[in-house]
């Protein structure tokens, strides 16, 4: 049976931030808010997190997992970013994007992409997401929460409940957030739109 923290979107109350932190250390797989949707997260060190995480969503790693940064720095040691590609991230972030970018020796090669070497990155613009992600002080190795078979990503806690209590540790409710998932943006060879979602493509000239 999952635990339910009800955090306040806007003031995130930081003794349940602490807990939910704690909950990640000890091998969580927890639901929480995001600026785009709800999102699966654990931490990046813990391979039977990850794959828990994997069988909920159905996947492998031919889908890009996303590590959720809470700034442009932390992004940056876990990427390769030229100067030009730092510029629009820059621009960007945070932000309802998520980046295929070459992944540096900081990620674990289980989680990079089997051919490409390959990672996703973002940083989220919500409070909640970022008071974990700073009281972690590392990205929370993340994809949307988009059940088998549904049409869009789930986003009313409840609901999130009901249908994922038995497979999760902890539930974040942050209120509604949508349904509307990142826009992808791919910069290993140049610039190309791979999903157009909530963040808006025009900056990246797209």
């Amino acid at each position: 049976m999952s635990q339910f923290f009800a955090v306040h979107p806007d003031n995130p109350q930081q003794r349940l931030i602490r807990e939910a932190v704690k909950l990640l250390r000890e091998g969580a797989v927890i639901v929480y808010p995001t600026d785009s949707c709800y999102a699966l997260g654990c931490q990046i060190g813990d391979k039977a997190a990850m794959e828990r995480l994997l069988a909920i969503r159905q996947i492998d790693l031919k889908h890009h997992l996303t590590l959720v940064c809470h700034d442009l720095s932390e992004l940056a040691n876990y990427a390769r970013v030229d100067n030009a590609q730092f510029r629009m991230l820059k621009a960007a972030t945070p932000g309802s994007y998520t980046f295929i970018l070459q992944a540096t020796r900081e990620v674990p090669r289980r989680l990079l992409h089997p051919k490409r070497s390959t990672i996703g990155l973002r940083v989220p613009d919500h409070k909640v997401a970022l008071a974990l992600l700073e009281e972690l002080g590392e990205p929370i190795l993340s994809c949307t929460l988009m059940l088998p078979g549904d049409e869009e990503p789930l986003t009313d806690p409840y609901e999130i409940r009901d249908r994922l209590e038995h497979s999760v540790d902890l539930i974040i409710d942050g209120g509604w957030c949508g349904t509307e998932p990142t826009t992808v943006i791919d910069m290993t060879d140049g610039v190309e739109l791979v999903r157009r979602g909530r963040g808006d493509p025009a900056p990246f000239g797209l």
